[in-house]
């Protein structure tokens, strides 16, 4: 067996020199090299920001999805959208464990979810036998590799493999949130109303304590209903996210006229960096979880109204990230039913 590099770029076809994400081109040969690990794909979670374009660009028609997603595949060697380069993850089986990597606490027939974007992941696709535009879900007939660097996580086996999944799939942000998050804060969650943004609520209700306020802008007055329903927000505003000071106004009024501490973009639509940034005070934290985000515009808008605000883009890994996720769920039984309904 030959020996690959620790972080894939053995993999880059085109341009040489980059790592496998930011490669346009990366070989899905299926061969395993000694520090790979080979998996059968069952399902692929496509990133919500691409999903939603990729549903755009074929004017809602999923056949047209079904030949995109495969066409990028075809010409990539991974699933890594080229309008908004995110990815998203995958659910499968070990099929086999390169001899370098025999002492991991995985084994041969272990169903993982990668917690990697699929924007690095080798793949190769056989078949979509289904689409389930509702979930942002693809199930394949596939392989894909995982890196020696790569990490996943293994199913629980107290939930269901796809409630499991919708969770880990955001797994960074509410993790990110918890880091970020602290007693008394005032915190915003733009598009409180998705998977992410549930999660985000949840952990940063818990954070901020009985003397924070937790404030979630959603698009539509059901996922508002359902919020306060499930009591995962302090207030709950309903918003287009792409109109930035009609949402300021709105977030201030709901936190008594101040500033906030904390805003957390969790939407998968363009143009919301200022919604996000503009009702945070000096000094505070803006998170961008959201794929849908130009660091461009982020960056200079922040500078061209004067925010001196700390932005974090949204790292999808963090320490720990897949165990807190799932401790969110087993923790809060409505929250779960939520998902289960939502997302299966």
């Amino acid at each position: 067996m030959k020996k690959g590099n620790k972080y894939g770029t053995h993999r880059v076809i085109s341009p040489q020199g980059v790592l496998p994400q930011a490669a346009d081109k990366i070989s899905n040969d299926m061969e395993l090299y000694s520090n790979e690990i080979l998996v059968d794909v069952q399902a692929l979670n496509i990133d919500s920001a691409s999903f939603t374009q990729l549903v755009e660009e074929a004017n809602g028609n999923i056949d047209k999805v079904k030949n995109r997603i495969l066409e990028i595949v075809k010409e990539k060697g991974k699933m890594q959208n080229p309008v908004t380069g995110s990815g998203g993850m995958l659910i499968g089986t070990v099929a086999a464990i390169g001899e370098d990597l025999k002492d991991r606490t995985i084994k041969v027939g272990d169903k993982i979810a990668t917690l990697v974007s699929l924007s690095l992941t080798p793949l190769k696709i056989d078949e979509i036998t289904c689409i389930k535009p509702e979930i942002d879900r693809v199930e394949v007939k596939a392989k894909a590799i995982l890196f020696e660097s790569g990490i996943y996580a293994k199913l629980p086996k107290d939930m269901s493999e796809t409630l499991a999944l919708a969770a880990l799939d955001v797994a960074g942000a509410p993790a990110q949130t918890a880091k970020l998050v602290k007693p008394c804060d005032s915190v915003l969650i733009l598009g409180a109303g998705g998977k992410s943004g549930m999660l985000c609520s949840y952990e940063a209700m818990k954070r901020v304590g009985p003397t924070g306020n937790v404030i979630g802008v959603v698009r539509f007055e059901e996922d508002a209903k359902r919020l306060k329903k499930l009591n995962l927000c302090h207030k709950v505003i309903v918003a287009d996210a792409q109109r930035p000071v009609e949402v300021m106004e709105k977030v201030l009024e709901a936190n008594g006229g101040k500033e906030l501490d904390v805003s957390i973009n969790c939407v998968n639509v363009p143009n919301t960096e200022m919604t996000c940034i503009l009702p945070v005070k000096d000094k505070g934290t803006v998170y961008f979880f959201s794929m849908a985000t130009s660091f461009t515009k982020a960056a200079l808008g922040a500078e061209g109204v004067g925010k001196d605000v700390t932005m974090v883009i949204g790292n999808g890994y963090t320490v720990d990230h897949a165990e807190i996720t799932l401790c969110e769920l087993r923790e809060n039984e409505k929250l779960r039913k939520i998902f289960e309904d939502m997302y299966i």
